[in-house]
């Protein structure tokens, strides 16, 4: 099985690497090929990457390159982790939404869409170079925003499923919590990626117990801790949303935390900057403890999950995925692009029924879903006008004067990715 990492330049690879080599049984992996047309960076992730298969005893090959179509080639499934305009451009997207008094982040809000713009064209291009060299192979997108970049894939007609660590955190959260193997627990998580509440937290499956009431009373403080909200708006809500719902339910709070403290943008890119020289250093081969504060925590095994039930021999399994609507959330249409359970297998995704949502979640499920509507239409087609529309629709923008000074900015910080701007 030869496996395809597009962005294998990443400081976040060799967590992917660890995965691919503890997980060799769930997805063996005969060829790993990291692609990036950062030559330097690549070459120092991808000597990591053959210690760290070497220490686990792995018998895969890792091989680099910055040739996409021969790196694509012959691969069963192409994961997509890229970043166009790499950190300097998230610093843009976290800040200049600030000078407007909104919240300044890479994948909400006026940042949010900035991304979109500029990432979903390149995957685009990446997927048809995919579907030409090897039409059969497996597209599994990490790349955000992932509701936005899927949706796009998927009405090009792509085989692609989207994926986001979110749901797999708060998994091993909750086991932790309850004393349980994550495999013993069913979330009943439902929404759009990056807007999504655990309404349940079942044992042992779909129709299990739900526990999530007594993990609430039990644990509230714990786990309100971790979402930076405070316990009592779990209590009120009786849900667990995560932790990206805090920019909506604390929007001025976390404008006035953002202006009076160093961006994450800064704070990964020194982060980076240390993980490079550890990565260069030949005696390591293992992935170094500070890569835990990269960020993306589990996404490594949630994709060997997600690759080996796409690439399995008929089986299939539950997972936490993004994929077409198709009627599950009869408020949304057939091809919004939700992030829900799925049984997922040789054919795709599936999604299961999910609970009724109350309209309290429905509303902003449906006002967000409405605005990356509009989003990827101004990603496909480009236009100032589009990209305008798509902030007013947003809940946490909403008003003419405000998407007006977004929209400038925007234009302004993203020319260089943005052809027609």
């Amino acid at each position: 099985m030869k496996l395809a990492v597009v962005g294998g330049g990443s400081t976040y690879t060799p967590e992917l690497v660890d995965g691919f080599a503890r997980l060799r049984d769930t997805l063996p992996v005969g060829e790993l090929v990291l692609i990036d047309p950062a030559a330097e960076r690549l070459e120092l992730i991808g000597g990591l990457a053959r210690r760290i298969f070497a220490r686990q005893g792995h018998s895969g090959r890792v091989t680099t390159t910055s040739d996409l179509d021969a790196g694509i080639a012959g691969a069963d499934a192409v994961l997509l982790q890229l970043r166009v305009g790499g950190q300097a451009a998230r610093l843009r997207d976290e800040t200049w939404p600030l000078e407007c008094g909104c919240v300044g982040q890479e994948t909400t809000g006026a940042g949010g869409l900035a991304k979109a713009l500029r990432t979903v064209p390149v995957v685009l291009d990446i997927a048809e170079r995919v579907r030409r060299t090897n039409p059969d192979a497996w597209i599994i997108d990490f790349t955000n925003p992932v509701g936005i970049v899927t949706r796009a894939l998927l009405q090009a007609g792509h085989k692609a499923v989207g994926l986001c660590n979110v749901a797999i955190g708060l998994q091993r959260k909750f086991a932790a919590l309850l004393d349980l193997a994550p495999a013993d627990l069913h979330l009943d998580h439902v929404g759009l990626n990056h807007l999504t509440w655990e309404l349940g937290v079942r044992r042992g499956g779909p129709d299990g117990e739900d526990l999530l009431p007594g993990l609430l009373a039990a644990h509230g403080e714990a786990v309100s801790g971790d979402l930076r909200l405070p316990r009592a708006v779990l209590d009120r809500l009786g849900v667990v949303p995560s932790y990206y719902l805090r920019y909506f339910y604390a929007h001025d709070e976390v404008v006035r935390e953002l202006g009076t403290k160093p961006s994450r943008a800064a704070e990964v890119a020194a982060m980076e900057r240390e993980l490079l020289a550890l990565y260069g250093d030949p005696a390591l081969d293992e992935k170094p403890a500070l890569l835990a504060k990269r960020g993306g925590a589990f996404y490594s095994e949630a994709a060997v999950d997600l690759a080996a039930s796409l690439l399995g021999d008929g089986g299939s399994a539950v997972q936490v995925v993004n994929t077409y609507n198709n009627g599950t959330l009869p408020f949304l249409p057939d091809d919004a692009v939700i992030e829900v359970p799925a049984r997922v297998g040789g054919s795709g995704a599936v999604p299961l029924a999910v609970p009724r949502l109350d309209p309290l979640f429905s509303g902003l499920i449906a006002h967000v879903s409405a605005y990356e509507d509009l989003a990827l239409d101004a990603a496909l087609r480009g236009g100032r006008e589009r990209v305008f529309k798509a902030l007013l629709a947003h809940p946490l923008i909403g008003q003419f004067d405000l998407a007006e000074g977004l929209t400038d900015r925007l234009l302004a910080h993203n020319k260089e990715h943005l052809p027609w701007a």
